[in-house]
């Protein structure tokens, strides 16, 4: 092969090699996401919109795909056979579709889930101290969310007065918000019952919970969504690349 057929070489190798790493990459990221470190799964499991986790299932097999597709292109580039170059971009194509179908879902459905509170406010007063499967996801969530992101309701605490709400059916006016909303003692007892029942900013979580449930979810589709968009248009680059090297073999 001359010189610039083997620089060609060297250079499409020196690319499947970046592009193993990027899909290894993106293999860690979409696991990271389907095992949900921040435990908030029910809320979109719930409301029915769950595809920001469908696609980072599909994230998982395209990045382990893209890696060993690009792994097997590195082979076929260096014994520069057209049918093995023929195959390797088949396949490129063929996880390359996969792959847009994961970013379109989770970019669409992130947009639909925290585009603005309302869905997950009225998710929470309805399901929040339900005794059915989904309220008792929702209601362990909410719980954890509160005591550790340190927050109350979807927007602010008035969420559970200024609406009706199955925990307000359920305990009527002892407490106007669950007791999750109230500051804690280090024993993790309730620091100040009555002063949190008036909604005293010293005793009570005032700011709202919504925020950091966006941002949990707009992390998780820059994961998925973003990232993968990225790793997919150096995918395009190098399979329009392929393609040169495989007309000139």
């Amino acid at each position: 092969m001359a010189d610039g057929g083997t620089c060609f070489m060297i250079f499409l190798i020196l690319l499947n090699t970046f592009g193993a790493a990027a899909s290894l990459a993106l293999f860690a990221l979409a696991i990271w996401v389907a095992v949900d470190g921040y435990e908030l799964y029910p809320i979109s499991g719930v409301s029915g919109k769950d595809d920001i986790f469908a696609g980072a299932w599909i994230a998982i097999f395209t990045g382990f795909a893209f890696f060993c597709t690009t792994v097997f292109g590195i082979l076929a580039v260096v014994k520069s056979s057209r049918l093995l170059v023929l195959l390797y971009l088949i396949l490129m194509f063929i996880i390359f579709i996969f792959e847009c179908a994961s970013c379109i879902t989770a970019a669409t459905h992130r947009d639909y889930l925290v585009g603005n509170s309302n869905l997950v406010k009225k998710q929470m007063l309805k399901y929040y101290a339900d005794d059915s499967f989904a309220g008792q996801q929702i209601t362990v969530t909410w719980n954890r969310m509160m005591r550790e992101v340190e927050c109350c309701g979807a927007d602010r605490p008035q969420d559970w007065i200024d609406y009706n709400s199955t925990f307000r059916m359920t305990y009527g006016t002892t407490y106007p918000w669950p007791q999750q909303c109230c500051k804690r003692l280090s024993s993790f007892e309730v620091a100040d019952v009555e002063g949190c029942k008036a909604g005293l900013a010293s005793t009570l979580f005032t700011k709202g919970c919504f925020d950091h449930i966006e941002s949990v979810f707009s992390r998780y589709t820059w994961a998925v969504s973003w990232y993968g968009f990225s790793v997919l248009m150096f995918m395009f680059w190098l399979m329009l690349l392929t393609m040169g090297y495989y007309l000139k073999i």
